[in-house]
């Protein structure tokens, strides 16, 4: 069934079909979102395959590990994204990538206990993997949603995103807390497990939109080869690069989003280990973890309104300053029930930031150069997020407090919001 009803597909009407499809990406990849990068590798990481090894020590590799796959996507994400525009390749690459990622999640369970090495490798595989797909899947929001439906499409993924990695952590938890039901030996035989788990619904759920969202071909699709394809990639980057002043806002964008997405992003890859080194037990994190999922889900939606009546740059504003104070109270806090206040903070606007970002930016840039555009804004988001980690690591090992490393992260959200305020948003 279209939106335009049976007479037919209006190109300002996609699909119904198309937009479920596209949004299900989300409820895809999430659950390595959520079960992998968020709940239980830091865990895993910390108290099983990092056995043995100081606590500081720990934070300080999953942080440059993190860091590290970071600066993998800021080299190849501009790149990839223009090859796939310029032969209707979005699609092909989504499933590479993805597929990546999928087989790295599935190696975890051969990963024996104190092979931290191994673990940080693969972990690292999975996040470009993951990372790398997300380039073309944001790039094919403008083929499936006309301008004006943009932060509700864009609202759709996220919301649908926090509810399918939510859904499959819950089963996830009760494997690893109540390992018998499921014919399993022990916790550590659970946790493994649940990496296969995620692997299995990243793979199913990608299906849709690689099946019903109709791509473009490019018109040297057939004829091109590889080489051709990546000379033209750079040669359209450079022009990208010195015409960048022809698109002002988007530039503009970018710079802020570069600076206020670390910080976001610094928090959901370390609130785990954080919460860990001020003593807190693992128990209490996985509920705030499931607690940020839940909460997620509707209130993105609810971003997603305020985007279409008040403008994204509202919501955006509502969001930052609610992650400023949110990273202020978490220098203070102590206890599980201030670190689940926390979690309902951050579930209340993280969806609301990420997607309104991605359609705000969408609308500032060509629709035929999204993929290359959403590359260049993936790179700066992977850029800034390799100094995040890294940075809450290593101040965390030089001053023996976790609790500043956290706090370092304020800076961040500010400098990102003073350009934000400089960004014309469209009527």
């Amino acid at each position: 069934m279209t939106a335009s009803g049976a007479g037919g597909q209006s190109p300002n009407q996609p699909a119904r079909r198309s937009v479920f499809s596209w949004a299900l990406y989300d409820w895809a990849n999430s659950a390595f979102a959520t079960t992998v990068m968020a709940g239980f590798f830091p865990l895993f990481f910390k108290q099983y395959w990092s056995a043995g090894t100081e606590t500081t020590t720990s934070t300080f590799f999953l942080g440059l590990g993190n860091s590290a796959a970071s600066f993998i996507i800021v080299l190849l994400a501009p790149v990839l994204g223009a090859i796939a525009d310029s032969g209707g390749l979005r699609k092909r690459m989504l499933a590479a990538f993805a597929a990546a990622g999928i087989l790295a999640t599935v190696a975890f369970f051969f990963v024996g206990q104190g092979m931290w090495q191994l673990a940080i490798v693969l972990y690292m595989i999975g996040i470009v993997g993951f990372s790398g797909a997300n380039v073309f899947y944001d790039a094919l929001l403008v083929l499936v949603s006309s301008e004006n439906q943009r932060h509700r499409v864009s609202a759709l993924g996220y919301s649908l995103g926090y509810l399918g990695g939510g859904l499959l952590f819950l089963i996830n938890v009760v494997m690893t807390q109540k390992p018998e039901l499921f014919g399993l030996a022990d916790t550590a035989e659970a946790v493994k497990w649940s990496f296969n788990s995620v692997a299995i619904w990243w793979a199913v759920f990608t299906l849709p939109i690689l099946l019903f969202v109709e791509e473009p071909a490019g018109s040297d699709q057939a004829t091109d080869s590889w080489p051709d394809r990546i000379r033209r990639a750079f040669h359209q980057l450079a022009n990208t690069f010195r015409s960048i002043k022809l698109h002002r806002n988007a530039a503009m964008f970018l710079f802020a989003y570069w600076l206020y997405i670390d910080g976001v992003a610094t928090i959901i890859r370390m609130a785990v280990d954080y919460g860990l080194s001020i003593g807190l037990p693992a128990d209490s994190l996985i509920i705030a973890l499931l607690l940020v999922q839940f909460i997620g889900f509707p209130a993105t939606l609810v971003f997603g309104r305020i985007g279409e009546k008040y403008g994204a740059k509202f919501g955006l504003w509502i969001g930052l300053w609610a992650y400023v104070a949110a990273t202020t109270y978490a220098y203070f806090m102590d206890t599980s029930a201030e670190f689940y206040a926390l979690a309902v903070a951050l579930g209340l606007v993280q969806g609301g930031v990420q997607s309104l970002s991605r359609s705000l930016f969408s609308q500032l840039i060509p629709e035929d150069r999204s993929g290359e555009f959403f590359g260049f804004m993936n790179m700066m988001g992977k850029a800034a997020a390799v100094v995040g980690p890294i940075l809450v690591g290593a101040v965390a090992y030089m001053t023996k407090d976790p609790r500043l490393g956290l706090l370092s992260v304020l800076i961040l959200f500010f400098a990102g919001m003073f350009f934000l305020r400089l960004v014309k948003e469209p009527e």
